[in-house]
């Protein structure tokens, strides 16, 4: 299997809701940062996975995004907690849809939301041959 991975860095806010979890609660900023990894068994007739600069071109579209709002106001967590689990599975469907190679068979999105903590969200995209 290959690996191609970029990954890009964000400041965005949000709170969260659904329990008591003190001063995660308030609104307040995380410096995330999002790696995305895509997944094959083939490269293309460059020799590639996925040229980086489409991998490139797709995540600052959705980090633009991102960065800079309130995740709790976006549509996309209307009625989610906006936790870094939700986040990665949310940003891996939007990264699939903005990514086309036949070479991929997953796609897996990785974001810390500080030094320690992350998650990530594996999407499987076909089986490998």
């Amino acid at each position: 299997m290959y690996t191609v991975a970029v990954k890009r860095d964000f400041v965005a806010q949000h709170y969260l809701i659904g329990g008591d979890w003190g001063a995660e609660n308030t609104l307040h900023s995380h410096h995330y940062v999002l790696e995305v990894q895509l997944e094959g068994d083939r490269l293309d007739r460059h020799g590639y996975l996925v040229d980086i600069v489409e991998i490139e071109q797709a995540l600052d579209a959705l980090v633009a995004g991102y960065r800079d709002h309130v995740l709790n106001d976006l549509p996309e967590f209307i009625g989610l907690n906006p936790s870094i689990e939700h986040f990665s599975r949310l940003t891996a469907e939007q990264l699939a849809s903005r990514i086309s190679a036949g070479t991929l068979t997953a796609l897996v999105v990785k974001i810390w939301e500080n030094e320690i903590a992350w998650a990530a969200y594996r999407l499987l995209l076909r089986k490998p041959a």
